[in-house]
C-alpha cells in the first residue's frame, strides 16, 4: 500500500508538471503578445524590466521568459509541443536557444527522444557547431575590413569602406556624439541658407572627429574624477567623532571617524548646497550616486543615471540633495516628457504617478485568487481537449548511452 501510494503521489507530481507546462505555453503566448504591442513601454525599460516588477520575476528569469516567447513566435512546431505538454519548459528553453524554422522539427524530436540533460548536452554540441560557423564568418568579415580615402578629380575627397560590426557601431555613436556638438554650438546663432541635411551633418561631424583627435590626441586619456578616493560622512560625525553615522568609502568600506574629519581638513566636500544653475556640481552628484545607487524609478535596476529636479529648477527648485533624484535615462524622459510625476514625502520617501495620476508601488501587490489554481487549470484543460497525464512528457528514451558527436553529425546542418 505504501509502494502504491507513493506511486500515485508520483503521478500526479508528473500530471501537475504537465499543467504547468501547457499553461507556461499559454503564459508565454501572452508575453509575446504584450511585448509585441510594447505594454510594457510605459515606463519601463523592457518587458524583461516590467515581468520583474509587475510579477516578481527575478530579472535573470524575465529576460529569459522574453527570450522564449520571441524565439517560439517562428517555432510553431515546438509551441505546439509546450502548449501540449508534449515537451517541458526546460526542453524549450534549451531548444530555443539554437532552432530555427529550418531545424525546429529535427530539434523537436531530440527533444521527444531524450532527458533535459540530453537536450542542454546536445544544446551544447550545436552551439560549438555554429560558434566555429560564426567564428570563421567573423574572422572573414575582419580579414576584409577596408578604409579607402582618395582624391577626387574636383579636388575632393572620397571614402569607402567596409567595417566590422562593433567598429561600424562604434563610429556611428561617435558620428551622432559629434552632430550633437555642432547642434549645441550652432543654438542661437543665426541660420545662413538652408540647413544642412543629414549627410552634409555627417560629413561635418567626421571633420569635427579629426579635429579634435588631432588636437587632444589620440590616446583618450582618463577623467581626474576616476582616480579620487571619496568619502561620505554624516555632518554629526564630521563634528563629532562619537555621533552614530555613517563614515564610509564608495565601495561601502567604512572609514573611522577620525579618519574622516583628518581628511576633511584638506578636501572638497559637499553639504546641501544651493547653487545658482541648473548643473549639479562633480561633488553633489558623487554624494547623489552614493545615496541613490541607481535608478529610482519603481522596478528599474540600472545603476547609473541623471540627476533629476524634483522641482524642476525653471520653477525654482534648488540643485540641493533632497530636490535630486537619480533617474536612468529612460525614466528621465518618462517623467519630464510622458506625464510621469515624482514628489518626496514629508518621511523623505519618494513618491511615483503614473500619467493617470496612481501611484506606483515599488512592488505591486500579488493578484487574490479565488478557488483552487490547482483545480482550475485542470479544468481549463480539459476543457481546451488536453488530455495531460502523467505519461504526457515521458521521452522516449530507453537508457541507451548518448552520443553527442554523432547526433550533431546527423542532425546540425553545418556539421562535418
Amino acid at each position: 500500500m505504501d509502494t502504491l501510494s507513493l506511486d500515485q503521489l508520483g503521478d500526479e507530481i508528473a500530471e501537475l508538471s504537465a499543467h504547468l507546462d501547457a499553461a507556461t505555453a499559454r503564459l508565454l503566448d501572452l508575453i509575446r503578445e504584450f511585448d509585441a504591442r510594447d505594454g510594457w513601454n510605459n515606463g519601463f525599460s523592457s518587458c524583461a524590466a516590467w515581468l520583474t516588477w509587475r510579477v516578481g520575476l527575478a530579472p535573470g528569469a524575465a529576460r529569459e521568459h522574453v527570450r522564449v516567447a520571441r524565439a517560439l513566435g517562428t517555432l510553431p512546431l515546438l509551441t505546439r509541443a509546450l502548449a501540449r505538454a508534449e515537451l517541458s519548459y526546460s526542453k524549450v528553453r534549451a531548444l530555443t536557444r539554437v532552432a530555427t524554422p529550418e531545424t525546429e522539427e529535427r530539434l523537436l524530436a531530440v527533444g521527444r527522444a531524450g532527458t533535459t540533460e540530453h537536450v542542454e548536452r546536445i544544446v551544447r554540441g550545436w552551439r560549438r557547431v555554429d560558434r566555429k560557423a560564426e567564428a570563421r564568418e567573423a574572422a572573414r568579415q575582419h580579414a576584409n575590413r577596408a578604409l579607402h580615402v582618395y582624391p577626387d578629380t574636383d579636388g575632393t575627397f572620397v571614402l569607402r569602406g567596409r567595417l566590422t560590426a562593433e567598429v561600424g557601431a562604434l563610429l556611428v555613436q561617435a558620428l551622432a556624439a559629434a552632430r550633437e556638438a555642432l547642434y549645441q554650438r550652432a543654438r542661437g546663432k543665426e541660420a545662413e541658407g538652408d540647413p544642412p541635411t543629414m549627410v552634409q551633418q555627417q560629413a561635418d561631424a567626421l571633420a569635427l572627429l579629426a579635429e579634435t583627435a588631432l588636437h587632444h590626441g589620440i590616446d583618450p586619456g582618463a577623467a581626474g574624477e576616476r582616480y579620487q578616493v571619496v568619502v561620505h560622512v554624516d555632518a554629526q560625525v564630521l563634528a563629532d567623532a562619537d555621533q552614530p553615522g555613517q563614515s564610509v568609502l564608495e565601495d561601502g568600506a567604512r572609514v573611522p571617524a577620525g579618519t574622516s574629519q583628518r581628511l576633511a581638513c584638506d578636501a572638497s566636500r559637499v553639504v546641501e548646497v544651493d547653487a545658482r544653475t541648473r548643473t549639479i556640481p562633480p561633488a553633489l552628484r558623487r554624494a547623489l550616486h552614493h545615496r541613490d545607487r541607481g535608478c529610482r524609478f519603481p522596478g528599474c535596476s540600472v545603476r547609473f543615471g541623471q540627476g533629476h529636479h524634483i522641482r524642476h529648477w525653471a520653477q525654482g527648485g534648488p540643485t540641493t540633495l533632497s530636490n535630486l533624484a537619480l533617474l536612468c535615462r529612460r525614466h528621465h524622459r518618462a517623467v519630464h516628457e510622458e506625464g510621469y510625476r515624482l514628489d518626496r514625502q514629508p518621511d523623505g520617501e519618494l513618491r511615483f504617478r503614473g500619467p493617470d495620476g496612481r501611484p506606483l508601488p515599488d512592488v505591486p501587490r500579488p493578484p487574490e485568487l479565488s478557488g483552487d489554481p490547482v483545480r482550475i487549470l485542470r479544468a481549463r484543460h480539459d476543457a481546451e481537449g488536453l488530455g495531460l497525464h502523467a505519461h504526457t512528457a515521458t521521452p522516449g528514451w530507453l537508457g541507451e548511452p548518448l552520443d553527442v558527436g554523432w547526433v550533431i553529425d546527423v542532425l546540425h546542418p553545418l556539421a562535418r
